[in-house]
C-alpha cells in the first residue's frame, strides 16, 4: 500500500497523483466550444488575417532555399545535365541569378552567384521584416 498525505492520492493502478488530480483531468476541464457565432477568421486561421506577411515571406523563402539546394545538388551534378530535379532548380531559381549576376563581377564562378543570390535574398526577408514590423502590421506571437 501507497502512504499518502493530504496532498498526494493514490491514481489508477496505485500510482501517487500530485495535487489530487490527474493530468488528463485538466486537460478536460479546459476544453471549451466556441459558438460559430464568436469564432472569427483571424482567430482560428491567423495566416488568413495576415497574408499580406506571410505570403511575400514563404516565396523568398522558397526562393532562397531553392537557390541553397541549386548550390548544393552544383556539387554533384553537370551544370548541362537532364535530370528533372536539376532543370526544376534551375528554371525556378535563374530569375534570380540573372539579377544578382548584374551586380557580381563577371569573373565570379556560378556557384559564388548563387551563394551571394542566397545571401541577397536571406537580407531581402530580414529587410522586410523589419519594414513590417516599422509599420506596425508584423503579426504578434501571443
Amino acid at each position: 500500500m501507497i502512504a499518502t498525505c493530504d496532498r498526494m492520492q493514490a491514481g489508477p493502478f496505485g500510482a501517487p497523483l500530485l495535487f489530487g488530480e490527474s493530468l488528463l483531468a485538466g486537460r478536460r476541464r479546459r476544453r471549451h466550444i466556441v459558438p460559430p457565432q464568436e469564432l472569427a477568421v483571424g482567430t482560428s486561421y491567423p495566416i488568413l488575417t495576415y497574408w499580406y506577411f506571410y505570403l511575400p515571406n514563404f516565396a523568398l523563402a522558397a526562393l532562397m532555399y531553392t537557390l541553397l539546394g541549386r548550390v548544393l545538388l552544383g556539387l554533384f551534378i553537370d551544370p548541362d545535365s537532364s535530370n528533372y530535379i536539376w532543370r526544376f532548380f534551375c528554371r525556378f531559381t535563374d530569375p534570380v541569378v540573372a539579377v544578382v549576376s548584374l551586380v557580381t563581377p563577371k569573373a565570379a564562378a556560378p556557384v559564388v552567384v548563387w551563394l551571394f543570390g542566397f545571401v541577397w535574398l536571406f537580407w531581402l526577408r530580414v529587410a522586410f521584416d523589419y519594414a513590417m514590423r516599422l509599420m506596425g502590421i508584423l503579426p504578434r506571437i501571443n
